[in-house]
């Protein structure tokens, strides 16, 4: 195979996965820095549980992270069809080959017997595989029991000596006890075929020069290696992805946190930075380097440089790694991102005029410094949109429920009420200059003010955000303060957020 040709096989039956989306990806680049195709294969032989939802979760995923195939169910390609439950013919042609050749037998052990026999194996120690029941019956046997109805699947005949040697790029050279392995089930009783017979044969047909895929399935890869030498079939490259851990370095599961995809992006993650975190999993670029675009990614990946370790999904990082990508992008391409966020929560009205377009893309540009995730426009930014906005404990705590810090909230209402423009110089000079004639440090009203223009006591330029206000609204919001405050209404509550 002269040609570098990878794929994504998922099965769907669930959402797709971070673990799947991390295959995906590793396998998107490889191809992408070889010049080679990238394919998506949909492997619903899982009859029962395959869903049409399921398969619309991978769709949306993929395309969030803006991985594209070159071959697929939807694109079509010179392998078509690329969904295995409209491949069963060719599956059974394949069987049929290891029925006559001897590699495949009828077996008509019922799911009772093996789970009996199972159990007898594990009570003498013995790790329970099949013991070969039906592997030599007689064929005058198997004609009666075919006659009859009675229910089968087929099984592959297994080298019963020696050992089957895995030669995997990210580790090395890795081998198998064939006595170990056991006759596995090629095709079901309903017909359908198993996993691993319709992946043998789709990745031999498909002309997959490199099976990239999570640790877990280097177990199956004897049985596969084994199978395609059974038909004749010249072995892809492997390649077992590391496996990924929480922080607490256990498997990663929703105790860590989401672990479907697109719960990032409703997170407000950007896929820009979803994209090289995932990369950064077991990979290395061989420097220091977090931080890659797209175009470094595909000119920098190598399989050399994944991991034998496992790689741990540290949503911390994460996080860090989304911000330092919203400081990076352009605001106006954001703001586009956000009108979505800002409208399902109410604070963004359908069909804004020019005018107030170019008033979010301002606001964006000044938050996106300070911002980590997309929802931060739209619960610390909150203040922009909306007066209904709380006042955290560090607020009230800090400034709002001092005693000098009313008087101050109105002087300063007054002294902005009357300066000659509203910008963030005018803005500026009016803050220190009732600082300066109040004998105070500018701290002792910078802070305040901000306390009851936002709610917070940390974000964006002072001056700068309440430019992007109306003047009437920080006024109005200042005096409310002040006024809750004499009240004695600013005191800290545990309600705000659980801090007291």
């Amino acid at each position: 195979m002269s040609e570098v040709r990878t794929r994504f096989a998922p099965s769907p039956t669930g959402n797709l996965h971070v673990g799947g989306a991390h295959t995906a990806l590793f396998a998107w680049l490889f191809a992408r820095h070889e010049g080679g195709k990238f394919i998506l294969r949909i492997e619903d032989t899982d009859e029962v549980r395959s869903t049409e939802e399921s398969l619309a979760a991978i769709y949306n995923g993929l395309k969030w992270l803006e991985i594209d195939w070159d071959e697929g169910p939807d694109v079509g390609g010179p392998f078509a069809p690329y969904v295995q439950s409209e491949r069963l013919n060719i599956y059974a042609e394949q069987i049929d080959r290891l029925l006559d050749s001897g590699r495949g037998y009828r077996c008509f052990c019922t799911p009772e017997e093996l789970d009996e026999r199972r159990e007898i194996m594990r009570a003498r120690g013995i790790p329970p595989r099949y013991d070969g029941r039906c592997v030599d019956l007689p064929d005058e046997q198997v004609q009666t029991l075919l006659a009859e109805g009675k229910p089968y699947c087929v099984r592959f005949r297994v080298e019963e000596t020696g050992a089957t040697v895995i030669r995997d790029i990210v580790r090395g050279e890795v081998s198998f006890a064939n006595e170990l392995l056991g006759d596995f089930v090629i095709r079901k009783t309903s017909g359908y075929p198993t996993y691993h017979m319709a992946v043998v044969v789709d990745d031999y047909l498909m002309q997959i020069s490199h099976v990239i895929r999570a640790e877990e399935h280097l177990a199956n890869t004897p049985s596969h290696v084994q199978l395609m030498d059974a038909l004749g079939f010249e072995r892809p490259l492997y390649a077992h992805l590391p496996l990924i851990l929480g922080p607490d370095k256990t498997k990663l599961s929703k105790r860590h946190g989401a672990v479907n995809l697109l719960d990032y992006r409703d997170q407000g993650f950007l896929p820009e930075a979803m994209r090289n975190f995932l990369a950064i999993i077991g990979w290395s670029a061989g420097a220091e380097q977090e931080i890659l675009d797209l175009d470094e990614l595909i000119a920098k990946f190598t399989l050399e440089g994944v991991s034998k370790s496992p790689g741990v999904f540290d949503l911390e990082k994460a996080a860090w790694l989304n911000g330092e990508y919203l400081k990076a992008v352009d605001a106006e391409y954001l703001t586009g991102i956000l009108l979505p966020v800002l409208r399902e929560e109410g604070l963004f009205q359908d069909d804004p005029s020019d005018e107030r377009m170019a008033w979010l893309i301002a606001v964006v540009d000044l938050m996106k410094g300070r911002t980590r995730l997309l929802t931060d426009f739209t619960t610390w930014g909150r203040y922009f949109f909306t007066e209904e906005f709380i006042f955290d404990n560090k607020a009230r705590k800090k400034w709002l429920s001092r005693e000098d810090v009313p008087n101050r909230l109105d002087a300063l209402a007054e002294r902005l009420s009357v300066v000659e423009s509203w910008a963030v110089d005018t803005i500026e000079q009016a803050i220190r200059g009732l600082a300066e004639e109040l004998g105070v440090g500018a701290g002792q009203v910078i802070h305040p003010c901000r306390s009851a223009v936002t709610g917070q006591t940390v974000g964006p330029s002072l001056f700068h955000l309440m430019e992007l206000l109306p003047r009437d609204t920080v006024i109005a919001r200042l005096r409310k303060a002040a006024e809750l405050a004499r009240a004695g209404q600013m005191e800290p509550v545990a309600s705000v957020d659980g801090d007291v």
